[in-house]
């Protein structure tokens, strides 16, 4: 495992390894599988970040569910837009359904506010937001976080689906950017 690597020509720091990433997300499964017991669950993993998350999350949860991809951008390089754009939209029935939103990062809180009232239209039972990531100290919007992993600082983050300009998804633990 390297300390420090270099993803698009910025310097990155290790700041979460996997295993504590694998446990903590296993933990959140557990207590989904738990709270969410006997309902008609959907998970809506938003892409591109949330994938490995995602797929994490499912192989623990243990409750009959279905799993379906939304894609919105609100990224460009390091920087929010603070405008959501629909790039795959939602193409699973939720009405009267539990809905579990899988994002990779909530920051501004601004795309998973607009989130919320799209997905509002199609009259879903309830909405609950799971994020790995939560940055609670720049968090503009006042949502309920149903399950998160970590409140991190308002640092530039890559890895475990977290990219920078497309780069650095794959790596298997979340690095914090030093230059």
């Amino acid at each position: 495992m390297d300390n420090e690597i270099t993803v698009n020509g910025r310097l990155f720091r290790i700041s979460l390894e996997n295993k504590k990433i694998e446990a903590r997300v296993s933990e959140i499964a557990k207590q989904m599988s738990a709270d969410l017991k006997g309902k008609d669950v959907v998970f809506l993993a938003i892409l591109n970040g949330s994938f490995m998350f995602a797929a994490d999350l499912m192989k623990n949860v243990n409750i009959p569910s279905k799993i379906s991809f939304v894609k919105f951008s609100s990224y460009q390089g390091m920087q929010s837009t603070n405008t959501m754009h629909e790039l795959i939209g939602l193409n699973e029935d939720i009405k009267g359904k539990t809905v579990v939103i899988i994002e990779d990062i909530i920051d501004t809180g601004n795309t998973m506010a607009d989130l919320l009232e799209y997905l509002k239209r199609y009259e879903p039972a309830e909405i609950k937001i799971s994020t790995l990531m939560y940055k609670s100290g720049v968090c503009k919007k006042n949502l309920h976080i149903d399950y998160f992993g970590f409140d991190i600082p308002n640092d530039f983050i890559v890895g475990y689906g977290l990219d920078f300009d497309g780069y650095g998804r794959n790596l298997k633990d979340i690095y914090t950017i030093v230059q």
